[in-house]
């Protein structure tokens, strides 16, 4: 378990006891984010996404914060233990009690290249095609139900 401090533009925002978090934008670490428990978000919009991973309160809820905004992400001076950050799964490093990461958003935003016309049509339709987003088999109507009810109560 880690214990975090979160600080946005220099306000102490919360402590997290956690297993960790994850610090995401609409187009970068969504997957990660998504299986922690943080939310779906269109990639125009201008966001950075905090999520704690497996927190060890039940209070705890993913924010959505802009991304003017400059987090830092550190081990408190009494935490128990260091912590590690990693970046996309490709480097890590050990915090120590002391530590802490910046995070901020480019100057130079990502361009997206997406049919002019359909850019939301093309996210939903993407999210439905590979997530099953809000799928589910719909109810029958009243007089459906009880139809085969009362068939099956036939003898």
């Amino acid at each position: 378990m880690s214990s975090i401090e979160l600080l946005g533009d220099s306000i102490h925002y919360t402590s997290i006891q956690a297993d960790g978090i994850c610090v995401a934008t609409p187009t970068g670490s969504t997957a990660y984010n998504l299986a922690a428990g943080g939310a779906l978000c269109h990639p125009e919009n201008p966001i950075i996404l905090v999520t704690a991973i497996c927190a060890h309160t039940l209070s705890f809820r993913p924010i959505i914060l802009p991304d003017t905004i400059v987090l830092r992400v550190g081990v408190p001076y009494d935490a128990r233990t260091s912590s590690w950050a990693s970046f996309d799964g490709r480097q890590r490093i050990e915090l120590h009690p002391g530590d802490y990461v910046t995070i901020s958003a480019s100057r130079y935003p990502f361009p997206n290249v997406m049919p002019q016309g359909s850019r939301s049509e093309d996210w939903i339709n993407s999210i439905s095609r590979t997530l099953n987003w809000n799928s589910r088999q719909k109810q029958k109507s009243f007089k459906e139900w009880e139809e085969q009810n009362s068939a099956v109560k036939s003898p």
